[in-house]
């Protein structure tokens, strides 16, 4: 996070812009921790840096990543597949994975996905690539996911900025409950597996 907040120091707005939209191509910069450090140079330098302001910038970075890859998906199909760097996250197996999940519980995927760090590419991806989704509808499900969760890292940055080591400590306080979330989600989907399994069965 320390890079970060230096290299924002140095270049602002465009650096958290341009960081948020790489992240949404899967490259393995944590999207909380930029988010955080955004809102850690609004709360050091408040005078250059408005925090509302930091708010708009990530919300749009994220939006633009996240929509590249579902045109990427949406342009390419799964011809995407054959290049190196998808291929890495987006597996053939993956694919199908994601596809059942959109029969299964349609939009609400989507919303999902902003909260599943690791995922969120693959899924955006996928839903250009089947077409189900249009982008309009895509844009609006991502919109109201990330404005739950990104004004929480930008504005715990803002207020934790003069005591860093606070600020850790809430930043994984933060991911725990991801990762519980997380965790709890698939216990849901493995239940609800095995009890359609178990109606086919019994038919």
């Amino acid at each position: 996070m320390e890079f970060l907040i230096s290299f924002f120091t140095d270049y602002g707005y465009w650096a958290v812009l341009f960081v948020l939209i790489i992240c949404g191509f899967g490259v393995p910069i944590p999207e909380d921790i930029t988010l955080v450090s955004g809102g850690v140079i609004a709360g050091l330098y408040p005078e250059s840096v408005n925090s509302h302001l930091m708010l708009v910038v990530s919300m749009i970075g994220v939006l633009a990543g996240d929509s590249t890859m579902y045109w990427l998906g949406r342009i390419y199909g799964t011809r995407i597949l054959r290049f190196r760097p998808i291929r890495r996250f987006l597996t053939l197996e993956r694919l199908r994975m994601v596809r059942s999940k959109f029969d299964q519980y349609g939009n609400r995927v989507l919303f999902v996905a902003r909260f599943l760090p690791g995922l969120r590419a693959p899924i955006y991806m996928v839903a250009g690539i089947t077409r189900r989704v249009s982008f309009t509808r895509f844009l609006l499900l991502d919109f109201f996911a990330a404005i739950i969760s990104v004004p929480i890292w930008v504005y715990l940055g803002d207020f934790g900025a003069s005591n860093l080591d606070w600020l850790h400590a809430q930043i994984k306080k933060g991911q725990s409950i991801i990762y519980i979330f997380i965790a709890i989600l698939a216990l849901f989907l493995a239940w609800k597996w095995y009890k359609s399994r178990k109606i086919k069965s019994a038919k």
